[in-house]
């Protein structure tokens, strides 16, 4: 046999085994399930992350925030961006049922697939039920490299802003917090929480970490619910007490919540926390408050303050 007709015998081969393969990847795919290979390779950054309202944030002060960098391998995997690692990573891309996948331990519904952009709508599941509340209501928007920055001609940085309607809201929010400065009800998170600054060698504050993962709680819970630790030294006598203030858009503080062991003490304990509050804290402390988008509102932070003789 000639050398020429080997290698036709072995490229037919090849193609036949190509086509195989290709036959056996449509046969796995599940009813419903999408294919992706049409946008194989190609990556996608997040511009958009943001609620049913088409905000990104809620009244909460909760702030959707798009990140992720993503590229599909296959019909089941997907590479993306680890911020911790700094690279991009392959997961398997899970196909549950319809148009529903997980990756990177994330469930989402893949809502539209093109070269130029995919549409997800993030899930939150538990014992494999859809939740149908505010945790499902996030729509994610990605956009393909070459569609930034050869069609819109701009930067995945400057598309992932807040919009004008986020900054609509956030000043909506606070005008509302400001007619009654003190109340938790209308205060909300701050995206920039508040800084104490000491005046003063007797006092010192500290900002505590309150992000636990194996708890559920994310970066968000460091802006939405802030600690902080507070020591003062030469206090009139020893005490420790925990309690939540409202800092307002002027940096003054009002007492928010705190417990007691009996109704009977909830009064005297409340003019205990006052007292705290104005004699220490307001004459000790520098306070600047939270901040959202650039703009000052009240947020409720949480104290763990304690006093020595």
């Amino acid at each position: 046999m000639s050398k020429k007709l080997i290698y036709i015998l072995l490229a037919a081969l090849s193609v036949f085994a190509s086509c195989t393969a290709e036959k056996k990847e449509e046969k796995k795919l599940q009813p419903g399930q999408l294919t992706f290979e049409s946008i194989k390779g190609i990556k996608y950054h997040e511009v958009k992350r943001r609620f049913s309202t088409g905000l990104s944030f809620d009244s909460l002060g909760f702030q959707q925030e798009p990140s992720w960098i993503i590229q599909f391998k296959s019909n089941d995997s997907i590479m993306a961006y680890s911020p911790q690692k700094k690279r991009m990573q392959t997961f398997f891309l899970q196909h549950d049922h319809g148009d529903v996948y997980n990756f990177a331990k994330e469930w989402f519904r893949i809502k539209k697939i093109s070269k130029d952009s995919v549409l997800m709508q993030r899930l939150q599941v538990i014992n494999r039920e859809i939740m149908k509340d505010i945790r499902s209501d996030v729509n994610i928007t990605y956009y393909s490299e070459d569609y930034i920055q050869n069609v819109l001609k701009t930067t995945a940085e400057d598309l992932q802003k807040p919009s004008k309607a986020d900054t609509a809201f956030i000043r909506k929010l606070t005008a509302g917090s400001n007619q009654k400065p003190g109340d938790p009800d209308l205060a909300f998170g701050a995206r920039q929480p508040v800084v104490f600054k000491s005046l003063s060698d007797m006092i010192k504050v500290r900002k505590i970490d309150v992000v636990d993962r194996i708890n559920g709680q994310t970066e968000a819970y460091d802006y939405l619910f802030p600690k902080y630790k507070i020591t003062i030294s030469r206090a009139y006598e020893d005490f420790g007490y925990d309690f939540s203030v409202v800092v307002d858009a002027t940096g003054q503080m009002h007492l928010g919540k705190f417990r007691t062991s009996t109704p009977e003490n909830y009064e005297p304990r409340k003019k205990t926390l006052e007292a705290i509050i104005r004699i220490y804290l307001q004459n000790l402390l520098k306070t600047q408050p939270g901040t959202t988008l650039g703009i000052p509102h009240s947020s409720e932070i949480n104290l763990s303050i304690s006093g020595r003789k």
